[in-house]
């Protein structure tokens, strides 16, 4: 069978600049209260700092741009080409309470996870086995401007007990991957079988007598 992969270019670099302020740790919840995000800013040729974004701005400018997407901050008048490194959410409200951006150098490589997205539908699957995806993402070094939004896999090849790792896709993939060759990404097992098991009624003891 043969595994198909597919990239999903990220859209063109953000335009738009989201401005930001400086910060007092301080007052993170009155900043969120406020409709800003408190973040932090480091890497290349940024001295790491706390600052702030707009909520809005921002959740704007990462719709368009996707997860891995590269965006502009502006930073004390400077334009400033980062990525999102790390969030943390409020998962009652669906709020991002806090971002990592990473400066980065538009001409070096960098380490980034992209999503794994499974398209077809395999044969095991047709014959009643179970799809399951250990792992959902995969670490690729690319160039910023040359990050993928995803990887597509074409599974309609694979059997039951059929297992699909890095080493199926890794000459097939226009970028290096990180991850070691025994990284499952898919596996399609074999369907549950439910054993049935019979009640066995006990035919109740006789008591027997002594005769004195």
């Amino acid at each position: 069978y043969i595994y198909r992969t597919q990239f999903r270019r990220m859209k063109n670099i953000m335009s738009t600049v989201v401005k930001t302020q400086k910060r007092d740790k301080k007052e993170n919840a009155k900043l969120r209260n406020s409709g800003f995000i408190p973040a932090i800013v480091y890497g290349y040729e940024v001295e790491s700092q706390s600052i702030a974004v707009s909520e809005k701005d921002f959740t704007k400018t990462l719709r368009e741009v996707g997860r891995n997407g590269v965006m502009k901050l502006d930073i004390d008048g400077k334009s400033v080409n980062v990525v999102l490194s790390d969030y943390q959410t409020n998962i009652l409200k669906g709020q991002m309470i806090h971002a990592d951006f990473l400066a980065i150098n538009m001409k070096e490589e960098l380490e980034v996870n992209v999503a794994v997205n499974v398209t077809g539908t395999s044969v095991g699957v047709s014959e009643g086995g179970m799809l399951q995806q250990p792992n959902r993402e995969l670490t690729v070094t690319v160039k910023p401007s040359d990050i993928p939004d995803s990887i597509d896999i074409d599974v309609s090849g694979m059997a039951i007990g059929d297992t699909l790792t890095v080493a199926d896709i890794r000459e097939k993939v226009d970028y290096p991957i990180t991850n070691e060759d025994d990284y499952t990404l898919v596996t399609v097992s074999a369907p549950r079988v439910e054993e049935e098991t019979e009640d066995t009624e006990e035919e109740p003891e006789t008591p027997t007598t002594t005769e004195e």
